[in-house]
């Protein structure tokens, strides 16, 4: 097939569109932090199964210190930080505009491998961090008429959900920075010999991501002293089942899809294809759940995929 790459893309977009709506749903039943953790411990059982079946062992094989910090680290910014800002924006405003934070993560990546790594910025990279933000400025601001009578350009959403929109976007985009680092690190330490330790290097980093991500869900969660209700509160059979739906279509088969598109198009175009999930889920937020959504943010939905694609252009 020859534009079987656009159509994995394409799958992966759907996929990661339903991910985001039945991840809020769960969200609300019983919360963020429980929510993320939960999800973690599903992601990293179905890795350690694909894992033991792929390659022999349910652990990755070669790993050293500098693998574990920066797979770490990545966790920490990525899932940790990232994900739990996700899922607290889900809960106070919902998947819809979650998912058009998430255009922001690009951008924070390009920044931050700049500082990191010495990446390069192309002018299209400048102009499609402009676009980004525009078209997530159009979506969460608008006029209104203050009590003088004129016309006033407020957010027309809770400050605390946008915040945590951003700390998302961000916090992905950092996160697949250092784990691009973490990559690195290990690929140089798999034999040239064993090739199912080289096919499999991805799930391997994410195994050791997720196992981070855990340790860190779970200190905050005896931080905040909300461990002794935690099994209580997660036992909700609604609220697993939509967290194991969620799983299955975003960090696994999600994933996976992704990187099986990449083998047969080009990196920006399949990217590109990924990033439309804030246009896609507008379709079901009409549509099923008769969500008022408004042209001008379907406009700064669309300005915002826009300026994601400039990154791969």
């Amino acid at each position: 097939m020859s534009h079987l790459g656009e159509l994995l893309s394409l799958i992966t977009a759907i996929l990661w569109t339903g991910s985001a709506i039945i991840a809020e749903r769960a969200v609300k039943r019983v919360g963020p932090l429980n929510a993320n953790i939960v999800k973690m411990a599903l992601s990293l059982l179905l890795i350690i199964i694909c894992l033991a079946i792929y390659t022999g062992t349910p652990f990755p094989k070669y790993t050293n210190t500098a693998t574990w910090m920066w797979l770490g680290l990545s966790a920490m910014a990525g899932y940790v930080f990232g994900d739990m800002c996700l899922f607290s924006c889900y809960n106070l405003i919902g998947s819809r505009f979650g998912q058009l934070f998430m255009t922001l993560a690009p951008l924070s990546a390009a920044l931050f491998g700049w500082v990191l790594l010495g990446e390069s910025m192309t002018p299209m990279g400048y102009l499609g961090m402009a676009l980004t933000i525009t078209g997530i400025a159009i979506s969460v601001f608008n006029r209104q008429e203050g009590n003088d009578g004129k016309k006033h350009t407020r957010l027309k959403l809770p400050l605390s959900g946008v915040l945590c929109g951003i700390g998302a976007g961000i916090g992905q985009g950092v996160g697949l920075v250092l784990s691009k680092q973490g990559i690195l690190e290990y690929e140089s330490l798999i034999p040239a010999s064993d090739t199912a330790a080289a096919q499999s290097l991805s799930m391997s980093a994410t195994f050791m991501r997720a196992v981070c991500g855990v340790i860190g869900f779970i200190i905050i969660l005896f931080i905040r002293g909300a461990h002794k209700d935690f099994a209580t509160k997660v036992y909700h059979r609604k609220a697993l089942l939509l967290l194991t739906g969620a799983t299955l279509f975003g960090p696994f088969i999600g994933v996976s899809l992704s990187l099986e598109a990449t083998r047969y198009a080009s990196v920006g175009v399949t990217q590109t294809i990924m990033s439309i999930s804030p246009v896609m889920i507008l379709i079901p937020a009409v549509l099923i759940f008769k969500q008022k959504v408004t042209l001008i943010e379907v406009l700064g939905a669309l300005i915002s995929v826009a300026g994601v694609a400039l990154f791969f252009v």
